[in-house]
Protein backbone atom coordinates (compact mmCIF):
# COMPACT_ATOMS: atom_id res chain seq x y z
CA UNK A 1 0.00 0.00 0.00
CA UNK A 2 1.08 3.84 -0.93
CA UNK A 3 0.99 5.02 2.77
CA UNK A 4 2.99 2.09 3.95
CA UNK A 5 6.16 3.17 1.42
CA UNK A 6 8.99 4.24 2.62
CA UNK A 7 9.96 8.05 2.24
CA UNK A 8 13.85 8.26 1.25
CA UNK A 9 15.65 11.12 1.48
CA UNK A 10 18.87 10.93 -0.08
CA UNK A 11 21.87 12.91 1.14
CA UNK A 12 25.94 11.98 -0.50
CA UNK A 13 29.20 13.03 0.78
CA UNK A 14 30.09 13.09 -2.84
CA UNK A 15 33.56 13.80 -2.77
CA UNK A 16 34.27 10.45 -0.27
CA UNK A 17 32.52 8.69 -2.65
CA UNK A 18 33.63 9.22 -6.15
CA UNK A 19 37.31 10.15 -4.70
CA UNK A 20 36.76 6.69 -3.02
CA UNK A 21 35.41 4.94 -6.07
CA UNK A 22 38.28 5.98 -8.26
CA UNK A 23 41.41 5.27 -5.69
CA UNK A 24 39.70 1.83 -4.62
CA UNK A 25 38.44 0.61 -7.72
CA UNK A 26 40.95 0.98 -10.37
CA UNK A 27 40.00 4.82 -11.23
CA UNK A 28 36.10 3.65 -11.77
CA UNK A 29 33.78 6.50 -12.50
CA UNK A 30 31.13 7.16 -9.39
CA UNK A 31 27.97 6.56 -11.08
CA UNK A 32 24.77 7.03 -9.13
CA UNK A 33 22.43 4.80 -10.85
CA UNK A 34 23.17 1.49 -8.71
CA UNK A 35 22.43 3.28 -6.09
CA UNK A 36 18.91 4.55 -7.45
CA UNK A 37 17.51 1.67 -8.77
CA UNK A 38 18.77 -0.08 -4.78
CA UNK A 39 16.77 2.60 -3.22
CA UNK A 40 13.76 2.32 -5.67
CA UNK A 41 13.27 -1.02 -4.40
CA UNK A 42 12.71 0.15 -0.67
CA UNK A 43 10.82 3.18 -1.42
CA UNK A 44 10.14 6.50 -2.68
CA UNK A 45 13.22 8.44 -3.18
CA UNK A 46 11.51 12.26 -2.35
CA UNK A 47 14.89 14.37 -1.57
CA UNK A 48 18.14 14.17 -3.17
CA UNK A 49 21.27 16.06 -2.41
CA UNK A 50 25.24 15.97 -3.31
CA UNK A 51 27.57 18.45 -1.18
CA UNK A 52 30.85 18.42 -2.87
CA UNK A 53 33.11 21.79 -4.04
CA UNK A 54 31.32 20.85 -7.78
CA UNK A 55 34.48 23.05 -9.66
CA UNK A 56 36.74 19.27 -8.80
CA UNK A 57 34.02 17.65 -10.26
CA UNK A 58 33.11 19.14 -13.53
CA UNK A 59 32.12 16.42 -15.75
CA UNK A 60 30.01 14.61 -12.65
CA UNK A 61 27.23 17.67 -12.77
CA UNK A 62 25.40 16.51 -15.85
CA UNK A 63 25.20 13.11 -14.73
CA UNK A 64 24.06 13.93 -11.35
CA UNK A 65 21.19 16.28 -12.69
CA UNK A 66 20.07 13.37 -14.84
CA UNK A 67 18.93 11.66 -12.03
CA UNK A 68 17.62 14.99 -10.32
CA UNK A 69 20.02 15.58 -7.34
CA UNK A 70 19.88 19.18 -6.16
CA UNK A 71 23.76 20.38 -5.97
CA UNK A 72 24.88 21.76 -2.88
CA UNK A 73 27.61 24.01 -3.43
CA UNK A 74 30.51 24.05 -0.82
CA UNK A 75 32.91 26.96 -1.29
CA UNK A 76 36.18 26.27 -2.31
CA UNK A 77 38.71 26.38 0.55
CA UNK A 78 42.41 24.92 0.97
CA UNK A 79 43.00 22.32 3.65
CA UNK A 80 40.71 20.26 5.84
CA UNK A 81 38.42 23.06 6.36
CA UNK A 82 36.47 22.90 2.64
CA UNK A 83 35.80 18.91 3.42
CA UNK A 84 34.69 19.97 7.32
CA UNK A 85 32.79 22.64 5.92
CA UNK A 86 30.97 20.05 3.59
CA UNK A 87 30.16 17.47 6.49
CA UNK A 88 29.36 20.37 8.61
CA UNK A 89 26.68 21.40 5.71
CA UNK A 90 25.35 17.71 5.76
CA UNK A 91 24.83 17.13 8.89
CA UNK A 92 22.96 20.46 9.66
CA UNK A 93 20.67 20.15 6.51
CA UNK A 94 19.65 16.36 7.55
CA UNK A 95 19.10 17.57 10.84
CA UNK A 96 16.79 20.23 9.58
CA UNK A 97 14.87 18.29 7.42
CA UNK A 98 14.13 15.43 10.33
CA UNK A 99 12.77 17.78 12.44
CA UNK A 100 11.08 19.81 9.55
CA UNK A 101 9.46 16.72 7.66
CA UNK A 102 8.75 13.92 9.81
CA UNK A 103 6.85 12.21 6.67
CA UNK A 104 10.66 11.37 6.01
CA UNK A 105 10.77 7.93 6.91
CA UNK A 106 14.34 6.77 6.13
CA UNK A 107 17.99 8.76 6.09
CA UNK A 108 20.42 7.74 3.11
CA UNK A 109 24.12 8.97 4.09
CA UNK A 110 26.36 8.30 0.90
CA UNK A 111 29.64 8.17 3.21
CA UNK A 112 32.58 5.62 4.12
CA UNK A 113 33.55 8.56 7.07
CA UNK A 114 33.13 8.40 10.50
CA UNK A 115 32.85 11.32 11.23
CA UNK A 116 29.07 10.82 10.05
CA UNK A 117 28.34 8.68 12.73
CA UNK A 118 26.59 11.15 15.38
CA UNK A 119 24.55 12.16 12.61
CA UNK A 120 23.53 8.54 12.21
CA UNK A 121 23.31 8.24 15.76
CA UNK A 122 21.15 10.94 15.76
CA UNK A 123 18.72 10.27 13.03
CA UNK A 124 18.05 6.88 14.76
CA UNK A 125 17.15 8.57 18.48
CA UNK A 126 14.76 10.40 16.06
CA UNK A 127 12.80 7.46 15.13
CA UNK A 128 14.48 7.40 11.26
CA UNK A 129 15.75 4.60 9.73
CA UNK A 130 19.13 5.19 8.24
CA UNK A 131 20.79 3.52 5.59
CA UNK A 132 24.54 3.87 4.90
CA UNK A 133 26.09 4.07 1.09
CA UNK A 134 29.88 3.63 1.08
CA UNK A 135 32.89 2.33 -1.00
CA UNK A 136 33.92 -0.59 1.22
CA UNK A 137 37.86 -0.45 1.06
CA UNK A 138 37.45 3.26 2.18
CA UNK A 139 34.92 2.90 4.79
CA UNK A 140 35.56 3.34 8.33
CA UNK A 141 34.32 -0.11 10.40
CA UNK A 142 32.69 2.19 12.92
CA UNK A 143 30.19 3.58 10.46
CA UNK A 144 27.98 0.06 9.08
CA UNK A 145 27.19 -1.08 12.41
CA UNK A 146 25.59 2.40 13.49
CA UNK A 147 23.28 1.92 10.60
CA UNK A 148 20.06 -0.11 10.50
CA UNK A 149 21.05 -0.97 6.73
CA UNK A 150 24.74 -0.73 5.29
CA UNK A 151 24.92 -0.67 1.22
CA UNK A 152 28.64 -1.76 0.27
CA UNK A 153 28.18 0.15 -3.32
CA UNK A 154 31.25 -2.27 -4.79
CA UNK A 155 28.82 -5.00 -4.50
CA UNK A 156 25.89 -3.53 -5.73
CA UNK A 157 24.14 -4.88 -8.75
CA UNK A 158 25.26 -2.73 -12.03
CA UNK A 159 28.59 -1.34 -10.79
CA UNK A 160 31.19 -3.46 -13.12
CA UNK A 161 33.83 -1.82 -11.67
CA UNK A 162 37.31 -3.21 -13.16
CA UNK A 163 38.45 -5.32 -10.28
CA UNK A 164 34.99 -7.22 -10.38
CA UNK A 165 34.96 -7.41 -14.69
CA UNK A 166 38.81 -9.12 -13.42
CA UNK A 167 37.44 -11.15 -10.92
CA UNK A 168 34.26 -12.51 -12.51
CA UNK A 169 36.70 -13.60 -15.39
CA UNK A 170 38.65 -15.03 -13.71
CA UNK A 171 36.19 -17.46 -11.40
CA UNK A 172 35.00 -18.23 -15.49
CA UNK A 173 38.36 -19.56 -16.05
CA UNK A 174 38.42 -23.47 -16.33
CA UNK A 175 40.81 -25.02 -14.37
CA UNK A 176 44.23 -26.02 -16.22
CA UNK A 177 43.76 -29.96 -17.38
CA UNK A 178 47.07 -30.79 -15.61
CA UNK A 179 46.12 -28.96 -12.40
CA UNK A 180 44.77 -32.33 -9.91
CA UNK A 181 43.00 -30.55 -7.10
CA UNK A 182 39.62 -30.56 -6.93
CA UNK A 183 37.69 -27.18 -7.58
CA UNK A 184 37.09 -24.97 -4.36
CA UNK A 185 33.59 -24.53 -2.89
CA UNK A 186 33.77 -21.93 -0.54
CA UNK A 187 29.86 -21.46 -1.13
CA UNK A 188 28.72 -24.54 0.67
CA UNK A 189 30.42 -23.53 4.15
CA UNK A 190 28.86 -20.11 3.37
CA UNK A 191 25.92 -21.23 3.01
CA UNK A 192 26.06 -23.63 6.26
CA UNK A 193 26.70 -20.01 8.08
CA UNK A 194 23.81 -19.26 6.63
CA UNK A 195 21.58 -21.63 8.02
CA UNK A 196 22.76 -21.47 10.89
CA UNK A 197 22.73 -17.21 11.17
CA UNK A 198 18.85 -17.91 10.10
CA UNK A 199 17.71 -20.85 12.32
CA UNK A 200 19.24 -19.21 15.20
CA UNK A 201 17.53 -15.42 14.50
CA UNK A 202 14.01 -17.55 13.28
CA UNK A 203 14.08 -18.76 16.95
CA UNK A 204 14.78 -15.99 18.96
CA UNK A 205 11.95 -14.09 17.24
CA UNK A 206 9.92 -17.02 18.32
CA UNK A 207 10.01 -16.86 21.79
CA UNK A 208 9.96 -13.56 21.97
CA UNK A 209 7.22 -12.46 19.23
CA UNK A 210 5.02 -15.59 21.03
CA UNK A 211 3.01 -15.78 17.12
CA UNK A 212 3.96 -16.55 13.92
CA UNK A 213 7.04 -14.84 12.21
CA UNK A 214 7.06 -13.30 8.94
CA UNK A 215 9.85 -13.35 6.55
CA UNK A 216 10.21 -9.60 6.22
CA UNK A 217 10.55 -10.15 10.10
CA UNK A 218 13.51 -12.73 9.62
CA UNK A 219 15.14 -9.56 7.57
CA UNK A 220 14.75 -7.26 9.57
CA UNK A 221 16.25 -9.15 11.97
CA UNK A 222 19.46 -9.93 10.47
CA UNK A 223 19.79 -6.41 9.39
CA UNK A 224 19.77 -4.96 13.13
CA UNK A 225 22.59 -7.85 13.93
CA UNK A 226 24.81 -7.22 10.48
CA UNK A 227 23.63 -4.17 8.84
CA UNK A 228 25.81 -5.07 6.06
CA UNK A 229 23.86 -8.27 5.58
CA UNK A 230 23.33 -9.46 1.68
CA UNK A 231 21.84 -12.25 0.00
CA UNK A 232 23.19 -11.39 -3.06
CA UNK A 233 26.88 -12.22 -1.11
CA UNK A 234 25.64 -15.89 -1.13
CA UNK A 235 24.43 -16.11 -4.70
CA UNK A 236 20.57 -15.42 -3.90
CA UNK A 237 18.98 -12.25 -6.07
CA UNK A 238 16.11 -12.02 -3.17
CA UNK A 239 15.40 -12.83 0.76
CA UNK A 240 12.39 -14.94 -0.83
CA UNK A 241 14.62 -17.06 -2.93
CA UNK A 242 17.18 -17.75 0.13
CA UNK A 243 14.50 -18.68 2.10
CA UNK A 244 13.24 -21.38 -0.42
CA UNK A 245 16.75 -22.79 -0.58
CA UNK A 246 17.04 -23.10 3.03
CA UNK A 247 13.63 -24.45 2.91
CA UNK A 248 14.42 -27.24 0.25
CA UNK A 249 17.72 -27.62 2.99
CA UNK A 250 14.88 -28.92 5.27
CA UNK A 251 16.06 -25.85 7.35
CA UNK A 252 12.96 -23.97 7.65
CA UNK A 253 9.13 -24.30 6.20
CA UNK A 254 7.37 -21.74 4.77
CA UNK A 255 3.53 -21.01 5.07
CA UNK A 256 1.29 -18.15 3.28
CA UNK A 257 1.38 -15.30 5.30
CA UNK A 258 -0.93 -12.54 5.81
CA UNK A 259 0.36 -10.64 3.27
CA UNK A 260 1.09 -11.64 -0.31
CA UNK A 261 4.59 -11.80 -0.71
CA UNK A 262 5.89 -12.22 2.86
CA UNK A 263 5.19 -15.73 4.13
CA UNK A 264 5.70 -16.87 7.72
CA UNK A 265 8.42 -18.78 8.20
CA UNK A 266 9.11 -21.54 10.83
CA UNK A 267 10.94 -24.97 11.39
CA UNK A 268 9.99 -27.67 9.78
CA UNK A 269 7.08 -29.80 11.31
CA UNK A 270 9.56 -33.35 11.76
CA UNK A 271 11.63 -30.93 14.49
CA UNK A 272 13.73 -29.66 11.92
CA UNK A 273 16.57 -32.65 12.35
CA UNK A 274 17.46 -31.47 16.14
CA UNK A 275 15.89 -35.74 17.03
CA UNK A 276 18.84 -37.08 15.89
CA UNK A 277 21.15 -34.16 17.44
CA UNK A 278 19.57 -34.65 20.39
CA UNK A 279 19.96 -38.76 20.52
CA UNK A 280 23.83 -38.08 19.24
CA UNK A 281 24.41 -35.68 21.95
CA UNK A 282 22.76 -38.67 24.27
CA UNK A 283 25.01 -41.81 22.95
CA UNK A 284 27.93 -39.28 23.15
CA UNK A 285 27.56 -38.64 27.12
CA UNK A 286 26.46 -42.52 27.55
CA UNK A 287 30.02 -43.38 25.56
CA UNK A 288 31.58 -41.30 27.70
CA UNK A 289 29.96 -41.99 31.12
CA UNK A 290 31.41 -45.33 30.56
CA UNK A 291 35.15 -44.29 29.76
CA UNK A 292 35.76 -42.35 32.49
CA UNK A 293 32.54 -41.91 34.31
CA UNK A 294 32.87 -38.31 34.69
CA UNK A 295 32.27 -36.58 31.34
CA UNK A 296 32.43 -32.92 31.43
CA UNK A 297 30.97 -29.87 28.99
CA UNK A 298 34.40 -28.24 28.39
CA UNK A 299 35.19 -30.30 25.46
CA UNK A 300 32.20 -32.36 24.66
CA UNK A 301 31.05 -30.35 21.33
CA UNK A 302 34.18 -31.62 19.73
CA UNK A 303 33.11 -35.31 21.03
CA UNK A 304 29.81 -34.47 19.10
CA UNK A 305 32.15 -33.07 15.68
CA UNK A 306 34.46 -36.38 15.65
CA UNK A 307 30.82 -38.77 14.94
CA UNK A 308 29.24 -35.72 13.23
CA UNK A 309 32.01 -33.30 11.66
CA UNK A 310 29.08 -30.39 10.64
CA UNK A 311 27.68 -30.29 13.98
CA UNK A 312 26.18 -27.13 15.31
CA UNK A 313 23.78 -26.20 17.64
CA UNK A 314 23.37 -23.32 15.48
CA UNK A 315 21.78 -24.88 13.24
CA UNK A 316 18.67 -26.02 15.75
CA UNK A 317 18.16 -22.48 16.63
CA UNK A 318 19.66 -22.36 19.95
CA UNK A 319 22.72 -19.61 20.34
CA UNK A 320 25.07 -21.73 22.36
CA UNK A 321 26.02 -25.77 23.00
CA UNK A 322 25.09 -24.69 27.01
CA UNK A 323 21.27 -23.99 25.84
CA UNK A 324 21.37 -26.76 23.50
CA UNK A 325 22.05 -28.79 26.76
CA UNK A 326 19.59 -27.76 28.63
CA UNK A 327 16.54 -28.28 26.25
CA UNK A 328 18.04 -31.89 25.94
CA UNK A 329 17.69 -31.88 29.70
CA UNK A 330 14.06 -30.27 29.46
CA UNK A 331 13.80 -33.47 27.50
CA UNK A 332 14.92 -36.17 30.03
CA UNK A 333 17.85 -37.12 28.11
CA UNK A 334 20.52 -36.14 29.65
CA UNK A 335 21.03 -34.25 33.46
CA UNK A 336 24.29 -32.20 34.13
CA UNK A 337 25.06 -30.14 37.20
CA UNK A 338 27.94 -27.96 38.33
CA UNK A 339 30.60 -29.42 40.06
CA UNK A 340 33.28 -26.92 41.71
CA UNK A 341 35.82 -29.24 42.01
CA UNK A 342 36.19 -29.70 38.31
CA UNK A 343 35.11 -26.79 37.56
CA UNK A 344 32.90 -27.09 35.23
CA UNK A 345 29.66 -29.06 34.47
CA UNK A 346 29.47 -33.07 34.64
CA UNK A 347 26.94 -34.49 33.01
CA UNK A 348 24.94 -37.89 32.97
CA UNK A 349 22.83 -39.48 30.62
CA UNK A 350 19.14 -39.33 32.58
CA UNK A 351 17.23 -42.13 34.17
Amino acid sequence: MAAEEERIALFLDYENLAIGARDNLDGFQFDLKPIADALAERGRVIVRRAYADWSYFGDDRQRLTHHHVELIEIPQRMGPGRKNAADIKMAVDALEMAFERDYITTFVIGTGDSDFTPLVHKLRELDRRVIGVGIKDSTSALLPPACDEFLFYDSLEGVDAPRRRKQRERSAEPAPETDPRPPAKPQAASLDELSALVTQTLAGLQRTSGGAVLASSVKRALLRKDPTFSEPDYGFRAFGELLRHLEERKVVELTEGTAKGDPEVGFPSEGRGEEAAFSLLQQVVGDLEKGNGRPLMSGLKNHLRKRQPDFSEKLYGFGGFLQFCKAAQARGLIEFEWDDDAGDYVLRTAG
